[in-house]
């Protein structure tokens, strides 16, 4: 089956940060409650290049990838593509819905001129990694992330993210 994938709207972020919460490890991390948030960064996403694509059937969102768009220092200052909060919702996977996001990732990747695509995983999704590595992606290389105290949403990033401004809406 084919599913329709396109930018999310503002109207579907809800939906969207519902999907997220189906899949996310860290829950408690979020913050349904306050959509203008993840708003504001689809905009920032945006505004950078980048996307926040979702799939959707008759009943709404059932996936979510960002993709971001950004210039590395090497391979020539080439630009390179990093997908982030990819998540299918739990009733639809394994029914091609993932395969239609990626799919749709990398062609928005390749009209951008970017030289690669790149994601970090979970090391306890080994499903995703087997649905990554069917993808053509390599496993050549290992993540590592560090919280840090500042990444709290807080601060000033959000107000220049657009928080708040309801003309960036």
């Amino acid at each position: 089956m084919s599913w329709p994938v396109g930018p999310l709207t503002r109207e579907e972020v809800p939906e969207a940060v519902a999907v997220m919460l189906s899949g996310s490890l860290a829950p408690a991390d979020e913050r349904p409650e306050e959509p203008e948030r993840y708003w504001a960064a689809t905009l920032a996403t945006r505004a950078r290049g980048g996307e926040v694509l979702v799939a959707r059937d008759a009943s709404g969102v059932i996936g979510v990838v960002e993709l971001m768009i950004l210039p590395h220092f090497q391979h020539a200052g080439g630009w390179c593509a990093e997908l982030e909060s990819f998540y299918v919702r739990p009733d639809r996977r394994s029914q091609g819905v993932g395969a239609a996001l990626l799919a749709a990732a990398e062609e928005r990747a390749v009209r951008a001129g970017c030289y690669r695509i790149q994601l970090t995983s979970r090391n306890v999704r080994t499903d995703a990694h087997r649905f990554y590595r069917r993808h053509g992606f390599d496993q050549g290389s290992q993540g590592f992330k560090k919280p840090l105290a500042s990444g709290d949403g807080e601060g000033g990033r959000y107000a220049e993210l657009g928080g708040g401004d309801e003309e960036q809406r």
